[in-house]
């Protein structure tokens, strides 16, 4: 589904709050007569862009057969992980130009390993070096963001210094991302840190910069209330996001295909129509063949975008 370290993460993270349980109750019992028989409005129909992650593709394939690919099966974007060799990232481009289908954002790949909110400046500087080369690639690729998980939060670092540490760097590549105008976009991805839609927002607004945005993932946040609350709260500093779905089981979670588990896709496409979303999602699933993707495009169409 995305990064192996990434992914681990997110497994081992999940044990804990899956023993918490989750919530959940009836209607409340005051609604007359009238209001509950009223017919609820149908939720909007998006022009959100369909993305995939280029690791979704079968790595069988060239890179240039992937993004061939990615476009017939019905995509229109593709998020990349950062490429450090430069020739290499060359031969994305021209892959992604000769089936025209744009490289939309980049997938910072060395944020996990080499965290900003360590304190060891030596970890630091790696992490920041692979911010560089993600937003280089990014300009290289025609791409408008770079994806950051900005800090973990673990027995060596805590939440008050994973916050500060993380923030003086991140202020270190603003002048970059201006200067090759190239958002970064901050995602929570189970890293024990903006653990709420307003923690997310007050960190990304103190920044006080345009090239400091959310990266919103529609699945991650289950395990910390709900997909449209977030929307609302983060709002227009929602720059790109990432869709799959997320089942609750007795005995713990599963990532799932979309419309296959517990998100509430009609309560999220009116949440990006309230804040006027209309940029791309990308979806971060298991990887598979022709017919798997043909059938992500279609539960796109049909959960995300709200299309048959």
């Amino acid at each position: 589904m995305c990064h192996p370290s990434r992914r681990e993460f997110l497994k081992t993270s999940a044990a804990v709050v899956c023993s918490a349980g989750f919530g959940g109750g009836p209607l409340a019992n005051s609604l007359t007569a009238g209001e509950s028989s009223r017919t609820p409005p149908s939720p909007p129909t998006l022009s959100i862009k369909k993305g995939v992650w280029f690791e979704m593709l079968p790595a069988k394939l060239s890179t240039a057969d992937r993004f061939k690919m990615a476009r017939e099966v019905g995509f229109e974007v593709v998020q990349a992980p950062t490429e450090p060799d430069e020739h290499k990232a060359e031969e994305i481009k021209k892959a992604a130009e000769a089936v025209n289908i744009r490289i939309d954002s980049v997938m910072n790949m060395d944020h996990w390993k080499y965290p900003l909110s360590s304190s060891d400046p030596a970890v630091v500087e790696k992490s920041l070096t692979g911010m560089r080369t993600s937003l280089h690639n990014a300009k290289l690729w025609g791409s408008d963001a770079v994806l950051l998980v900005p800090a973990v939060v673990n027995p060596q670092t805590s939440y008050h210094d994973a916050w500060t540490r993380s923030q003086e760097e991140i202020r270190k590549l603003i002048p970059l991302a201006e200067q090759l105008k190239v958002v970064i976009a901050i995602e929570e991805v189970w890293n024990k840190f903006l653990l709420s839609p307003l923690e997310m927002a007050k960190y990304i607004s103190e920044f006080q910069s345009p090239w400091i945005k959310a990266w919103f993932d529609v699945g991650n946040v289950m395990f910390y209330g709900y997909p449209q609350d977030w929307i609302h709260t983060l709002g227009n500093s929602i720059v790109k996001v990432h869709v799959k779905d997320f089942k609750r089981k007795e005995d713990g979670y599963a990532w799932v295909n979309l419309g296959d588990g517990d998100v509430d896709w009609a309560a999220v496409r009116q949440a990006f129509a309230d804040i006027g979303y209309s940029g791309s999602a990308v979806t971060e699933l298991e990887g598979g063949d022709e017919a798997y993707l043909r059938d992500v495009v279609r539960r796109f169409d049909r959960f995300v975008l709200g299309r048959g």
